[in-house]
């Protein structure tokens, strides 16, 4: 068993369990960029592997009771079958080098996906924060709160689109599903759409995981080496994130995404270089614009600082 890949599964888990993103936005590229796995190998493997991280989370939340269970049973209804199509659909494109390059093709573009959900995610979280800051009802626990509507056919498209991500790059099931329900449905309290998202995905990998056991390409001592480390490795992620500084975090690992995506896609490292110093500069600038555009201060430390010192009926007010 290769030490290397047992400290990869290990990084990777901690991420996992500190960010609450998806394994296969990181295990996958991990796999390919710096392992030199095949990329329907490393799609195959991670997959199952996460099959084994997946429910950690969903415990979690299934003990604090915040899941959304009419949610999950609509989107496993899309999803589960979807997934498996993802699979079936990569098996009818064809073997050998060409379904590795259509593969590692979708990869990255499925990361770069990724990072742009992220983006949209965390605009949503912020329109809703901002709405929570000027009502000063920020902790309080009133915003998004009340019964929540379920919309079969939409909710069971959204579990058709992720499945079929999900099947091909075993990317998506943390990342873009969650987005588009944060878009479905925005009343949603941020601890029911994690863990409705956590849920469901258990089922949606476990399709993905099992036709790639049938049709792709897992490899034992491949995936073993990765479950010894990443198991371990989402605990420890989890017990850490309370703590952790989130914001960087995230910002660091949007940055790992957009450097695999592209370099997937086969970018020069010129390109490389010019996305990552864009972006590194651009980022920041452009969060702290939309973070006034809806009523915050633009500095985060400045928002903690006036929250401090307001009143509890008092809504603090940014300067």
């Amino acid at each position: 068993m290769d030490p290397t890949i047992i400290i990869a599964g290990l990084i990777v888990g901690v991420l996992v369990g500190l960010t609450g993103m998806g394994g296969g936005a990181l295990m996958t590229p991990v796999l390919v960029l710096v392992f030199g796995v095949q990329p329907l190998a490393a799609v195959s493997s991670d997959l199952v592997v996460s099959l084994f991280m997946k429910p950690v989370g969903g415990l979690v939340h299934l003990r604090r009771g915040t899941v959304h269970f009419e949610l999950v049973k609509w989107l496993c209804v899309g999803s589960v079958p979807a997934a498996f199509g993802g699979v079936l659909l990569l098996r009818a494109l064809g073997n050998g080098e060409s379904v590795q390059d259509i593969v590692k093709v979708a990869l990255g573009v499925a990361l770069l996906l990724a990072v742009i959900t992220m983006c949209a995610r965390g605009l949503l979280d912020l329109r809703r924060h901002g709405r929570a800051w000027r009502s000063g009802t920020v902790g309080t626990g009133h915003a998004g709160s009340g019964p929540v509507a379920v919309k079969i056919l939409p909710t069971i498209v959204i579990g058709i689109i992720g499945g079929v991500v999900v099947g091909m790059t075993s990317v998506g099931s943390g990342s873009l599903i969650i987005v588009l329900l944060l878009v479905l449905y925005p009343r949603l309290r941020a601890g029911e759409l994690v863990g409705t998202d956590l849920v469901q995905a258990v089922p949606l990998v476990g399709a993905a995981a099992l036709g790639h056991a049938i049709f792709g390409d897992v490899q034992l001592a491949l995936t073993v080496g990765l479950l010894v480390g990443a198991i371990p490795g989402v605990w420890i992620g989890a017990r850490l994130s309370s703590s952790a500084p989130q914001m960087v975090v995230r910002r660091a690992l949007a940055l790992v995404l957009i450097a695999s995506g592209l370099k997937l896609l086969n970018a020069s490292n010129g390109q490389l270089l010019l996305a990552l110093v864009v972006v590194g500069i651009a980022g920041p600038l452009l969060w702290m614009a939309a973070r006034r555009a809806v009523g915050l201060p633009a500095s985060w430390r400045t928002e903690r600082r006036l929250t401090a010192t307001s009143t509890p009926d008092q809504a603090p007010v940014a300067t």
